[in-house]
């Protein structure tokens, strides 16, 4: 049985704006499980766009959103998410309730609202999402097809959001491997503050840190796996990391506060010698820290308990 058969979804046409290491991953998953018919890369690096051919992320390469868009049966908004206003702009006059948009940002609340405001009616064709997951380099020559295999996408649906429309996203997901999620917009931008946001602006500012110290040159040599493994996201697109900071200002400096808030009382702790305190309070993120690893083996494992279970089921009807 082909891929089309097994797992329901296929899209003749998906044009993907923005061919990186989300868009170019997408792209690649589909393309490798034989899920769709063309892809279409669009960007303003034509270079770019010549190198996601070469490595077989795209079939066709366009400069145009109108022509794009025309073509195209799901438009996936995969750039940087202080552009995507301008995208949707240049998609509204081609768009028709036939297609289905949906983004990969970091960021929803303001891509909701943007939508909203420049879709208008054909907004409920729009479907927020967001693939929680990524590595240190960006870029579509840092994309692979198994990106996604058991990782989370929140899908953010607003009350416009038509359901076939958000079904046919939410099957593209699963279709790749992920593990959908339905969140509500302003809970999704307060937790990815949290668990996405703040630790890439810590990364950056401890990186910094580091490299404005007179001592610089001998952290440089002496850099240990401590430091490498908690600075590791500050390898991440910077322009990115920009947009997400000012699209998410309010969650984001309410978690900045709070952090400092409770590196004060660290502080506080050290020079009052209050070992048991700074001990127990070490402790207590030591035993958060292994909530997450245990809760992050169980999600993969009930994936993969699934993914055999379908793959039983598809061995017995073609046995039939």
């Amino acid at each position: 049985m082909s891929s089309k058969e097994t797992n329901g979804f296929y899209v003749p046409v998906i044009m993907i704006a923005g061919v990186g290491l989300i868009g170019g991953s997408l792209a690649l998953a589909l393309k490798q499980r034989g899920m769709v018919n063309q892809v279409i890369g669009l960007g303003r690096s034509r270079e770019n766009l010549e190198k996601a051919k070469i490595l077989g992320a795209i079939d066709e390469i366009s400069t145009s959103v109108a022509e794009a868009t025309r073509k195209a049966d799901i438009i996936v908004l995969a750039t940087p998410v202080g552009s995507m206003a301008d995208i949707l702009e240049e998609i509204l006059p081609e768009m028709d309730r036939g297609k289905v948009i949906t983004d990969v940002g970091s960021v929803k609340h303001g891509i909701v609202e943007q939508a909203l405001d420049i879709l208008g009616p054909l907004s409920s064709r729009f479907v927020p999402a967001h693939p929680i997951a990524g590595k240190e380099h960006s870029g579509v020559t840092a994309a692979s097809d198994d990106l996604f295999q058991d990782h989370k996408v929140a899908i953010t649906p607003s009350v416009e959001t038509d359901a076939d429309a958000c079904k046919r996203i939410e099957d593209m997901w699963r279709a790749v491997g992920a593990d959908v999620v339905t969140m509500g917009v302003a809970e999704h931008d307060r937790v990815l503050a949290m668990t996405s946001h703040l630790p890439h602006i810590l990364a950056y500012a401890m990186v910094h840190l580091f490299a404005s110290g007179k001592d610089k040159e001998k952290c440089y040599e002496m850099a240990a796996g401590g430091f490498y493994d908690f600075t590791r996201i500050a390898s991440s697109d910077p322009v990115m990391w920009r947009d997400i900071c000012g699209m998410n200002k309010e969650q984001v400096l309410t978690h900045i506060e709070n952090y400092q808030e409770t590196l004060g009382r660290i502080a506080s702790m050290i020079e009052k010698g209050d070992d048991d305190k700074i001990e127990a309070l070490f402790a207590s993120a030591k035993s958060a820290r292994a909530i997450v690893t245990e809760r992050r083996k169980q999600n993969k494992d009930q994936s993969e308990a699934e993914r055999q279970s379908g793959k039983r089921r598809v061995q017995q009807l073609v046995n039939r």
